[in-house]
């Protein structure tokens, strides 16, 4: 692609598995958590660091009640989405129409903090107008994926919390080959915020 896409930082969901064992009044994105730099910063402002520079048009959405979800975002330049709704369907629907002129859409997870900048522009390199670019590590499929401008009616037609699954079965889906792990790691449980090499 000659423009890059928007990206869309999916920060509504409300952790509740990570809630269960760390306790009903911890927010996930909010952790702390030791960056593959070292750094120790929050999980929802590692992925917010570890998303390259070039790609400079954001988009968070979160539920209200969030301030510091919300001024975090800000900070690292992201428009902000307040929605009711906590549902990822939901979530696409309203970034994608509030970002409708985009050349496409690079879609991250607030809960996966460990995807290196350069996969996610190796995410981004593969994506064209009429396709979803996807990172697979060995046999699973992981996150940042691209959509590509094509794919802006369907996303925005989509509701609850299904995410855009959907779309790969008659899209047309190019998988990218990295040997990044940060694409499948995600912080459903607090011992998932220290990353360990294999």
């Amino acid at each position: 692609m000659t423009a890059l896409p928007c990206a869309i930082i999916l920060a509504a969901g409300q952790g509740s598995r990570y809630r269960q064992v760390a306790g009903a009044d911890q927010d996930k994105l909010l952790a702390p958590c030791q960056g593959r730099d070292g750094k120790i910063r929050p999980v929802l402002e590692q992925v917010l660091v570890n998303l390259p520079d070039e790609v400079v048009a954001r988009v968070l959405v979160t539920t209200g009640g969030r301030p510091w979800v919300a001024d975090l975002a800000r900070a690292y330049g992201c428009r902000v989405l307040l929605l009711d709704s906590t549902g990822m369907g939901h979530s696409l629907a309203a970034a994608v129409a509030a970002s409708a002129d985009a050349n496409g859409w690079l879609v991250l997870l607030g809960d996966m903090p460990f995807v290196l900048p350069a996969t996610a522009m190796q995410v981004v390199a593969a994506l064209t107008e009429e396709s979803i670019s996807v990172p697979r590590l060995g046999a699973a499929l992981g996150h940042p994926v691209g959509f590509g401008r094509a794919y802006g009616t369907a996303l925005q037609g989509l509701s609850g919390d299904r995410g855009a699954k959907p779309l790969f079965a008659s899209g047309k889906v190019v998988e990218v080959a990295v040997t990044d792990p940060g694409v499948v790691w995600d912080v459903d449980l607090p011992q998932a915020l220290l990353y360990q090499e294999e």
